[in-house]
């Protein structure tokens, strides 16, 4: 009797030192230290390398179709919507199974999953709502227009919509609580582009009385402002009016749901212009744009971060959203960007600000494509565009996300114009160009050569670490990089060029590169390789 049971009772004391195991591993986490930013996952620091699904991909079977396309661009982790009708088809009563086969399926992949709450918004639309919120105006009210007509966008104002939004959201984070000790799920959206076009803010009566009071306490010490709406913002009152509203309303389900599991909740802004102080009726009024993250600051403690969604071609823009987001108080983040392959390239500038993550739209072959704002189809040409860039970094991944966390960090894409970008870190400036051959130089007249394949093409970045005064980690695609003394000193000099990894986070030299691989710069092109450079002065002997 003993030996039968003994395969039992080993298969149970298995099983518990699983659960056990599953139960104490550590919550991702986001930490922020003397303005750099670390997204903490299994304990340790981590770069999000991912591609968000299309919006009807959260079902089983079309979902599939996503980890082929990850599987290809190197991606660590997939963003993937759960609507609020999926959720709770009827009041009351709650449907997860969705869930479960989301986690299934991310698991069997090696993925680690962003979670999307599509509830009162998505995109400041509510028709992710079930029909029994969509169909009841009088229990969940529209926005009102300045001549008192219904909007289509849900009120921020009245509690009935927030509660019944935030009770399926908290089942949500109750199935993970109970279902993912693993934290397969690392962060999780609460809402979706939040906001109204349009109609800047709530016209109801109740929105009157709310709007002609005096601005919350906390948001005038936040601001330094003071007065009513109107007094203290002026032409964009309506804007900050909604803003704090919808921030608020969004905090509470954060609040709610963290109160379950204490995972990174971070909301995603609906762009308007990068250095304009947004029309208020032509802006996603309400959102986390650049301009009003203050308001989101104080109005939204449990959000950890406001992220932007990015899908300008300008490569000035887009430097320009990247720079706005970057904050002491606000780790960067682009959980949306096009996937035409001209996206590719910021994200060596997102993750050389220590950007935490970058996820490209619409990654999946469910047969949806979102041109103009992304590819017109995901051929193999815009998939391989992400695909180098993320082979590069997830080859160090861990090690990457505890240097930015820590060291000085920069980072760069080919800009529209095609002109040099330059950086000083330490005692040596580093500097990208574009659209040259490994060898030789552009300016050079006695021997003929056709233009590289990629000179015209809107692709090309870097990312570049300080490690030290004189040593530097360096990353890219279809770039040259070259080095140079900040002092404009004659003895500076590229001591060593290192190609290779980290491994138990040390160093490992796979070769060493000289002669033609040095004499031009420092050509990276079309495969992911790894450098380091040791920089020194032949005057003094010093490195």
């Amino acid at each position: 009797m003993l030996t039968k049971l003994a395969p039992l009772a080993l298969a149970c004391a298995l099983a518990a030192q699983t659960a056990a195991a599953q139960t104490t591993t550590p919550l991702p986490r986001l930490e922020s230290r003397g303005g750099h930013h670390a997204l903490i996952v299994d304990g340790a620091p981590f770069v999000i390398l991912g591609g968000q699904v299309n919006n009807s991909t959260n079902y089983p079977e079309p979902l599939k179709t996503a980890w082929p396309v990850l599987d290809a661009m190197h991606a660590n982790t997939v963003e993937v919507p759960i609507a609020w009708e999926q959720v709770e088809p009827v009041e009351g009563k709650y449907d997860l199974s969705f869930l479960q086969d989301l986690l299934d399926q991310a698991r069997a992949h090696d993925k680690r999953v962003v979670l999307l709450w599509f509830g009162a918004w998505k995109n400041t639309s509510p028709s992710y709502t079930p029909a029994w919120v969509k169909l009841n105006n009088a229990r969940f009210p529209r926005m009102k227009d300045p001549q008192g007509k219904d909007h289509g966008v849900l009120s921020p104002l009245f509690p009935a919509t927030m509660e019944a939004d935030r009770r399926a959201f908290a089942k949500v984070m109750d199935y993970l609580r109970d279902h993912d000790r693993q934290n397969t799920v690392i962060m999780v959206q609460p809402e979706n582009e939040t906001g109204s076009y349009r109609v800047p803010r709530d016209f109801s009566a109740e929105g009157n009385r709310l709007f002609a009071q005096q601005i919350p306490a906390t948001l005038a010490r936040k601001t330094g402002k003071s007065g009513t709406w109107t007094q203290a913002f002026g032409a964009q009152a309506p804007r900050a009016f909604n803003t704090w509203y919808v921030a608020s309303y969004v905090n509470a389900l954060a609040q709610a749901g963290k109160a379950v599991k204490a995972l990174p909740m971070y909301v995603n802004g609906s762009l308007a212009g990068p250095s304009n102080v947004p029309d208020p009726t032509g802006v996603a009024s309400g959102g986390p744009q650049w301009d009003v993250l203050d308001i989101w600051k104080a109005a939204a403690p449990a959000i950890d971060l406001a992220a932007p969604d990015i899908y300008d071609r300008a490569s000035g823009n887009v430097i320009q959203y990247l720079d706005k987001y970057t904050r002491p108080d606000n780790a960067l983040m682009v959980p949306e960007i096009g996937n035409a392959k001209e996206f590719a390239r910021f994200f060596w500038p997102t993750i050389g600000r220590g950007g935490i993550g970058f996820s490209p739209f619409g990654m999946d072959a469910s047969g949806y494509f979102n041109y103009p704002l992304g590819a017109r189809a995901l051929d193999s040409k815009e998939l391989a565009a992400f695909a180098l860039p993320y082979a590069t970094v997830s080859s160090i991944m861990r090690d990457w996300a505890k240097i930015a966390a820590t060291r000085p960090t920069w980072g760069t894409a080919k800009p529209d114009n095609g002109s040099d970008q330059s950086v000083t870190l330490g005692p040596w400036t580093i500097t990208a160009s574009w659209g040259q051959w490994q060898f030789g130089m552009k300016d050079w007249t006695w021997i003929k050569a056709d233009p590289a394949p990629w000179a015209s093409e809107p692709v090309g970045g870097m990312a570049v670490a300080q490690l030290s005064d004189h040593e530097y980690l360096v990353m890219g695609d279809h770039v040259r990089i070259s080095f140079s003394p900040a002092d404009k000193r004659d003895d500076g000099m590229v001591v060593s060029v290192e190609e290779g990894t980290f491994r138990d986070g040390k160093w490992v030299t796979a070769r060493v590169w000289n002669g033609d691989q040095t004499d031009y710069g420092l050509n990276l092109i079309d495969r992911p390789q790894v450098l380091k450079v040791t920089t020194g002065s032949y005057a003094d002997g010093k490195r």
